[in-house]
C-alpha cells in the first residue's frame, strides 16, 4: 500500500460509505455518470487512494476510464434455441456468466483503447441499472513509462492484452489465485 498521509486515510474512509458520508455530491456525481457514455476518459481517478494503491501514478502515459456496465444477469443467445419445442427449464435469463462485471469493464476499456494495456481497476460507484468501475491504463510505448522502473515491466511482449488472459487483479479472482 503507498503511504499518502493523513489526507489518504480520510478520502479512504469517506468512500467506505459514499451514500452516508458524500451526500448530495454522490447524487450529483451518479446524474453526470447516467448522462456520459458508457467508456469516458477523466483527467484524474475520483478516488486517488484507491488508484494510487493499484500502481497509478500522476504523469504521462496513464490513462483513466470510467466505464459503466449493466446489473443483472445475461441473456442467453437465441440461436442456440434447439428448433422445434421449447423446453421449459431452458432458461432465457439468469444465465450468469463466468466474468465479474469488473473484467467485463477491464475488458470494454482495453477494446476501445487497444493501444494501451490495463494495469488494474476499482470499483466506483452504481445504481439499480449500472455499476461504474475505473479502470486505469497504461501506454507501453509511451517514453515516460520506458524509463520509469517501477512500471516499465508492462512494456514486455508477455504482457500484451494481459486483461483477456486474465492476469489482471479482477482476472484472478475470477480464477481462484486471489485466496
Amino acid at each position: 500500500m503507498i503511504k499518502m498521509g493523513a489526507a489518504g486515510k480520510y478520502i479512504r474512509e469517506l468512500w467506505l460509505k459514499p451514500k452516508k458520508t458524500l451526500g448530495n455530491v454522490w447524487k450529483e456525481k451518479l446524474v453526470l455518470l447516467r448522462k456520459n457514455p458508457a467508456i469516458t476518459r477523466i483527467e484524474k481517478p475520483t478516488r486517488i487512494d484507491r488508484a494510487r494503491a493499484l500502481g497509478y501514478r500522476a504523469k504521462q502515459g496513464y490513462v483513466v476510464l470510467q466505464v459503466s456496465v449493466s446489473k443483472g444477469g445475461r441473456k442467453r443467445p437465441k440461436d442456440s434455441i434447439p428448433k422445434g419445442r421449447k423446453p421449459k427449464n431452458y432458461g432465457f435469463v439468469h444465465f450468469t456468466t463466468a466474468k465479474s462485471k469488473q473484467l467485463m469493464a477491464e475488458q470494454r476499456a482495453n477494446r476501445k483503447y487497444p493501444n494501451m494495456e490495463v494495469l488494474s481497476s476499482y470499483y466506483l460507484i452504481e445504481d439499480g441499472k449500472h455499476k461504474w468501475f475505473e479502470v486505469i491504463m497504461v501506454d507501453p510505448t509511451h517514453i515516460q513509462i520506458m524509463r520509469d522502473k517501477k512500471i516499465n515491466w508492462i512494456c514486455l511482449r508477455t504482457h500484451t492484452r494481459r486483461v483477456y488472459r486474465d492476469l489482471t487483479t479482477s482476472g484472478k479472482n475470477m480464477r481462484g489465485l486471489r485466496k
